[in-house]
C-alpha cells in the first residue's frame, strides 16, 4: 500500500468513525508526521491533472506508457510522471493469484483404525513412448496398505472417478471416509454429491500439504520408483498390463515394514481371523 493510499485510509477512518488522528494512524501503521507532511512545492497544474486522468483511465499502464501518451502534447519528463503517480498511489495493480476451489471436509480423520475405515486416492502421471500422457488413479486402504485399483487412461475426469469408486464399493464395501487432495476431479460437485448419497464422508487435506495424505503419497512413491521409472510403455494397453501385474505383486508378495513384514493381503486375512467378533460391520454399496 502506497503512502498516498495510507493517507486516504487515515482520512476515511477519521471521517467515517470519528476517531482521533492518533488512533487512525495506529490502525493503518502510519507515522503521524508522514500523514501531516505537505511538500514544499505544490505542482498541481494541468500536466499533473492529465497524468492522474490518464492513469485512472488506463490503470494497467505503467508510468512509461503514460509518459509516451503525453510526450507529444505535454512538456513533462518521465521521472515527473513516475513521481506524480507514486504520490497519488496510481501504481499498476499487481496481478492477484486466483483462489483455488477447495473441497468440503465432512469428517476429520487422523488415522485409520480398521479395514475400510479410511481410503485415500490420488493421481500419478507418466507418459508412453510417443510422449502422450498417462494418468493413473490410485486407491489405497490406509489401514491394510492394500492398493485396490490403479486405473490408467489418457484423461480421467470426475465421471471416471465416480465409475471407479462405485466399482470398488461393490467389490470391497464402501469406506467410512475418503481422503484426498483438492484436485479438480476430487472437489467437483458431481463427486461430492455422489459420495454424500453413498453416505461416505470426505477429508480434503490442506493445499500444499501432501504429508497429510501420507499413506497414498507413500504408495505413489513406491509405484513410481518400482514400476513407472523402470518401464518405457509403448502403448496404453501395455501400461495397463504391466501396472496390473505390479499391483498384484504389491498386494500379495511385497513385505511391508509397517505390517510386521507381511504383505497387505496376508495382513488383512490375519486381521479378519483375529477380529471376527469385533470386526465392524462392513458397509455395502
Amino acid at each position: 500500500m502506497s503512502l498516498a493510499e495510507r493517507r486516504r485510509c487515515v482520512t476515511y477512518l477519521r471521517n467515517q468513525y470519528e476517531i482521533s488522528e492518533r488512533r487512525a494512524c495506529q490502525a493503518i501503521q502510519l507515522n503521524r508526521s508522514s500523514y501531516r507532511y505537505v511538500g514544499q512545492q505544490e505542482l498541481v497544474d494541468a500536466a499533473y491533472e492529465e497524468v492522474v486522468r490518464l492513469s485512472e483511465r488506463y490503470p494497467y499502464f505503467g508510468y512509461r506508457k503514460i509518459y509516451d501518451l503525453m510526450r507529444g502534447s505535454w512538456s513533462i519528463s518521465r521521472e515527473t510522471v513516475r513521481l506524480i503517480r507514486r504520490r497519488e498511489g496510481l501504481q499498476v495493480i499487481k496481478k492477484r493469484r486466483k483462489r483455488k476451489v477447495l473441497g468440503m471436509t465432512t469428517q476429520w480423520v487422523n488415522q485409520a483404525r480398521y479395514p475400510n475405515h479410511v481410503w485415500s486416492y490420488d493421481f500419478v502421471f507418466d507418459q508412453t513412448e510417443d510422449a502422450r500422457q498417462l494418468k493413473c488413479m490410485t486407491v489405497v486402504d490406509e489401514y491394510t496398505r492394500q492398493g485396490f485399483e490403479i486405473t490408467v487412461g489418457r484423461s480421467l475426469t470426475a465421471t471416471d472417478v465416480i465409475r471407479v469408486l462405485e466399482k470398488l464399493f461393490e467389490e470391497h464395501g464402501r469406506p467410512v471416509c475418503l481422503r484426498s487432495d483438492n484436485g479438480p476431479e476430487m472437489v467437483s460437485k458431481a463427486v461430492q454429491t455422489w459420495l454424500k448419497e453413498k453416505h461416505v464422508d470426505t477429508h480434503y487435506i490442506d493445499p500444499g500439504s501432501p504429508w497429510q495424505n501420507a499413506y497414498c503419497e507413500s504408495f505413489n512413491s513406491i509405484f513410481r520408483s518400482t514400476c513407472l521409472d523402470r518401464w518405457l510403455f509403448g502403448s496404453m494397453t501395455e501400461a495397463r498390463v504391466v501396472i496390473n501385474q505390479w499391483l498384484e505383486e504389491y498386494n500379495t508378495i511385497r513385505p511391508h515394514g509397517s505390517l510386521g513384514g507381511m504383505n497387505p493381503k496376508h495382513y488383512l486375512q490375519r486381521w479378519n481371523e483375529e477380529n471376527t467378533n469385533q470386526q465392524p460391520e462392513i458397509l455395502t454399496a
